[in-house]
């Protein structure tokens, strides 16, 4: 009986003090090739793909965060940032799919660690660590040996075609595409010359005469004619001199003969330095060397992507994607499993919609109901769902043997996949439709939106920034000035008690935060009053109160320089030593900003960081 019950899917009640009983199939370098064969096939019958990152580190400064006044492009510049100096360790993949207040889902918890596997010199990896994390993580019985020792490695794409390059592997050709241009005088004499030669080469190769030749001879032969071995069959090499000739010497080999196989020999730098010639015995032999060259190419390609495999499989399925916190996971994955990141967002974009088609953030979701639209913590938000809504959701995972001597990670996905069911049932969204896999219209206006501080799926990227104080409101970014200058022991309000009546663009309504310990954000509400200020404050004509403040060291700059800040990477650990280093770049660095047309950002004030309350 007992046998018979491990063999049924396990049912686990989802709450905060239970996932170490969660079954989430732990994956390392030994386990990886079997995992990557039932992940397949789970990720075929599923309708959602949720994921979850374990990084070595995120911000290094409290303003580094996402902030409430962070348009998408200051927020991707931050995103971008944390991407190229932190490493993953752990990547979480769950496919799952919701049939009505049922969530079947089949989670594995992939250990990476990325190193020279092709013993070839690259890539050359080099990351940051932040002790907290690496500290969280000791907590959770992570193995670092483990990890480094038996962690999978990957290469990007982008990786991935240096390294083929360097290899300098043959690549088989299985089809050739014929030129539409008429071959010129030069390209005739070319191609007949290989013409001959090969003739040549294939008679004498199955010439059994040359069978009976000494040894001596029959070295000297295969000097003359350029014979070589692969493996047990002749073979010659055409050398060319350019990508031309390689196509004018595959179009003639494929009307030449049906027992010859072609090979690209690439040069250094990716261009072709040969094309390798191959005789088989007859066409039962051509396709057996075919399958044997396809099988290569294939389990040197494995090689070389590692664990960038589950990436390429979760794009070709075209699944909607699950995260929370997408623009942190996904700026992430596109640096370490695709390209290098692109400069600005809007590139970013273009290039994530071309792997990722659907992308949903249960942040997102989450903002549609109130209470929630402040919580970032996953467990906060199931306790509030299921203590202020009746939504059950029944999780069943497959019992899957575990690693790691039963120490249990990736557990967060399953909590992402749990959340994502019950807020679609909270919110009456049907996630699939019957024998549709594509996305349901009620989550397109929630997918591909990435920007955390966006207060509403309809807003777009180069929306207002909504400030939120006892309800939601909207405000330019513009009307933001960022302040320094100041005792770092003075508070929001110290500061809001000196600035009224120190001039009258104060005596109209404004608002004052912290953003860290050496800067503030002053909110004005009525336009044009921020300009005036930033004028009054380099004019020379200020006076009373402010112009005491000003001779203290107090200093004013506008969101532009905020802006540019992010996009110079001028990551201090304060932000008033940022923003000093940003005014002092030269003019024509400024003007990068100057054509870009003003945004509107979402400003919570309950989310800035308030240092009277700490």
């Amino acid at each position: 009986m007992a046998a018979l019950l491990s063999l049924l899917p396990q049912r686990r009640c989802l709450c905060t003090k239970s996932h170490k009983k969660w079954s989430v199939k732990q994956v390392t370098k030994t386990n990886f090739e079997e995992s990557l064969s039932e992940i397949k096939t789970h990720i075929a019958h599923s309708d959602f793909i949720a994921v979850s990152l374990q990084r070595t580190g995120s911000v290094s400064a409290p303003w580094h965060r996402f902030l409430p006044f962070d348009t998408s492009h200051t927020a991707y510049a931050k995103a971008k940032r944390a991407a190229e100096r932190f490493q993953l360790l752990q990547f979480a993949v769950c496919p799952f799919s919701i049939r009505d207040s049922k969530l079947l889902a089949h989670p594995y918890n992939f250990h990476l660690f990325p190193r020279d596997e092709l013993k070839i010199g690259m890539p050359s990896y080099s990351f940051s660590c932040q002790t907290s994390y690496l500290t969280s993580m000791a907590r959770e019985g992570f193995d670092f040996n483990a990890c480094i020792y038996d962690g999978i490695s990957y290469l990007s794409r982008a990786q991935e075609s240096a390294a083929i390059l360097q290899m300098r592997n043959p690549i088989p050709i299985t089809h050739v595409v014929k030129s539409s241009s008429t071959p010129s005088v030069a390209d005739s004499v070319f191609i007949e010359r290989i013409k001959s030669r090969v003739k040549y080469w294939r008679n004498a190769c199955k010439d059994s005469s040359g069978n009976r030749d000494e040894p001596l001879l029959s070295s000297l032969r295969k000097l003359v004619l350029g014979t070589e071995e692969y493996g047990s069959r002749p073979c010659m090499n055409i050398d060319v001199c350019s990508e031309r000739q390689v196509q004018l010497v595959l179009e003639m080999l494929e009307e030449f003969s049906d027992d010859l196989v072609p090979l690209i020999i690439p040069a250094k730098g990716g261009a072709t330095q040969a094309v390798r010639v191959i005789l088989t015995s007859s066409k039962e032999d051509k396709v057996l060397l075919q399958n044997e060259l396809q099988n290569l190419q294939e389990e040197q390609t494995k090689k070389v992507r590692g664990f960038r495999e589950v990436i390429d499989l979760i794009s070709a399925s075209h699944r909607p994607v699950v995260s929370h916190n997408s623009l942190n996971d996904f700026t992430f994955i596109h640096s370490k499993f695709l390209t290098p990141l692109p400069p600005n967002v809007d590139e970013f974009m273009c290039s994530l919609h071309l792997v990722f088609p659907h992308i949903l953030d249960v942040q997102q979701l989450m903002k549609e109901i109130g209470p929630l639209r402040k919580v970032t913590n996953i467990p906060t938000a199931i306790s509030y769902l299921k203590d202020h809504f009746f939504a059950p959701i029944d999780m069943e995972t497959l019992h899957q043997d575990t690693a790691n001597d039963g120490k249990i990670h990736g557990h967060n996905v399953l909590r992402i996949a749990h959340l994502f069911a019950k807020l679609c049932s909270i919110l009456q969204i049907a996630p699939t439709e019957s024998g549709n896999k594509s996305l349901v219209p009620a989550l397109e206006e929630y997918a591909n939106i990435l920007n955390p501080c966006s207060m509403s799926p309809q807003e777009s990227t180069d929306g207002d920034i909504s400030i939120w104080t006892n309800n939601t409101r909207k405000v330019s970014c513009e009307h933001l000035v960022f302040l320094w200058g100041f005792k770092r022991t003075m508070t929001a309000g110290i500061l809001k008690s000196l600035l009224q009546g120190s001039h009258d663009v104060f005596s109209e309504e404004f608002d004052v935060r912290l953003v860290d310990k050496s800067c503030a954000i002053v909110v004005f509400w009525k336009p044009g009053l921020s300009k005036t200020f930033l004028n009054v404050m380099n004019s020379k004509e200020i006076c009373g109160s402010l112009r005491e403040l000003v001779s203290e060291g107090l200093r004013a700059a506008c969101y532009a320089t905020y802006k540019r800040v992010c996009s110079l990477g001028i990551w201090e650990a304060d932000l008033a030593e940022s923003l000093e280093k940003a005014l002092e770049e030269p003019d024509c660095l400024r003007k990068t900003d100057s054509g870009t047309n003003p945004l509107e950002v979402y400003w919570f004030s309950d989310l800035v960081i308030n240092l009277d309350e700490l």
